[in-house]
């Protein structure tokens, strides 16, 4: 039957693949061949947005050395939006939190402070944001966006006076 390399427990585009049960997602977590595989797939997307992952252990990630091309075609391309928001939830998923840190403030990194994707930046706010689990990690990354958003007196992702106190 169809399945999708990042599943979820919702429904996504392709609509003849079934959501994940929470046993289902159990019993990835619990494979070390399924977990590998998920890795292998990961890197793959990476290398396709042009991203490298630096470290396994940790999910840190720097700019392939592909990367003007592969962030032409994301700058180009909405649908891979989507794609990166279904790869955050999964992540999500499958006990990788970190890597769902990393990734976010990646693209908030590329879309506010190095401004190399601009047509990323609504989803990166809007929807990369808050696919992360950790309140507390969720929090340093909307601080951390607000911090490089300009104006930032039109930043609209969190209270500003609880931002302005953030420690």
């Amino acid at each position: 039957f169809p399945f999708s390399l990042f599943p979820l427990r919702e429904h996504g585009m392709n609509w003849r693949a079934k959501p994940l049960t929470c046993q289902e997602i159990q019993a990835f977590r619990k494979s070390k061949e399924v977990m590998d595989r998920f890795i292998r797939a990961y890197k793959l997307m990476l290398g396709f947005y042009g991203i490298h992952l630096v470290n396994e252990e940790t999910g840190e990630l720097k700019r392939a050395e592909n990367w003007r091309e592969r962030f032409e075609n994301l700058n180009r391309f909405s649908h891979n939006n989507l794609r990166i928001t279904r790869i955050l939830k999964c992540l999500g998923e499958m006990g990788y939190e970190d890597y769902q840190v990393h990734l976010v403030k990646f693209f908030l990194t590329e879309t506010l402070v190095e401004e190399t994707l601009p047509n990323v930046k609504r989803s990166a706010l809007d929807y990369f944001l808050f696919t992360v689990r950790s309140k507390e990690k969720r929090r340093e990354l909307v601080h951390y966006a607000w911090q490089h958003f300009r104006p930032q007196s039109s930043f609209v992702w969190g209270p500003r006076d609880k931002l302005q106190k953030y420690r």
